[in-house]
């Protein structure tokens, strides 16, 4: 009988430690977060171009809060304005009349919630993929297929390339960049490696012409998503400033950056 009574009593202990835990996280007032890449491809006009609002959200949410009802303008140094229109209300501002023109520096103006954000970018150049290099035996297990995209960069002056690699079945492309610092005005490439990548995938390959500063910017958010492991309790690595200012309120700066860019894409079957 002792036994019994014993054996219920544990039981009622388990079931009473059954609590809910609220996990307090790290949060911050929301701010504005700036996708701004003009992109001028081989081919193309270069006259339809999309700038993107959101605003910075808490690590658990599962939704990115658009930032609508901003004014939205570039100008370039004839002071024409090109007009960016939130015409879905859902934080994407769409231009249809952009003219690009490279060595050109453009200004970007937004107006959001009376506050006035400001960023000035140059469009840079950019160097054509020459050909493509597949090898089949890479890796650690000499069963990985690895891409090399090769470029020529020019001699006598300084380049900086920043590298998206897409599979047709992958959600988020692949980034990186380069400089010419060693291998100034030869042959290089750009390398691609995904443990999913199978013969008959389409892959695309994007790549464009960057200033110093983005390359600056991009290598070091790189950096830090490669070393992060993204949990919401660790130290948070320091804040990557962007070329976008808050011109009304310097302390609340936006994330982001403005870019403008000649660009060139590659499209390659897997073999």
């Amino acid at each position: 009988m002792k036994k019994i009574l014993y054996i219920f009593s544990f039981s009622v202990f388990i079931f009473s430690c059954e609590d809910v835990i609220e996990v307090s996280v790290p949060s911050a007032l929301p701010r504005l977060v700036i996708e701004a890449s003009l992109n001028w491809f081989d081919g193309t006009s270069g006259e339809t171009q999309t700038i993107k609002l959101t605003q910075s959200a808490p690590f658990f949410n599962n939704q990115i809060p658009p930032a609508t009802g901003a004014i939205v303008t570039v100008t370039n140094q004839a002071n024409q304005v090109f007009n960016f229109l939130d015409n879905n209300s859902d934080g994407s501002y769409d231009c249809l009349n952009f003219v690009p023109e490279l060595n050109e520096t453009y200004t970007l103006n937004i107006l959001y919630k009376n506050e006035s954000y400001r960023g000035t970018t140059t469009m840079t150049s950019v160097t054509p993929i020459d050909y493509i290099e597949q090898n089949n035996e890479g890796g650690f297990t000499g069963e990985d297929i690895e891409i090399k995209a090769y470029y020529t960069d020019p001699a006598n002056e300084e380049n900086y390339y920043f590298f998206e690699f897409k599979e047709e079945h992958e959600t988020n492309p692949y980034l990186n960049v380069y400089d010419d610092e060693f291998i100034n005005g030869n042959q290089i490439f750009a390398f691609y490696s995904n443990g999913d990548t199978e013969s008959g995938h389409e892959l695309s390959i994007k790549n464009y012409g960057i200033s110093e500063q983005f390359y600056d910017y991009m290598f070091l958010l790189l950096q830090q998503s490669e070393n992060s492991g993204g949990g919401p309790f660790e130290v948070q690595p320091a804040t990557v400033r962007g070329n976008c200012i808050n011109v009304t309120n310097p302390d609340n700066f936006p994330f982001g950056y403005f870019r403008a860019s000649q660009a060139t894409e590659y499209i390659y079957i897997i073999e």
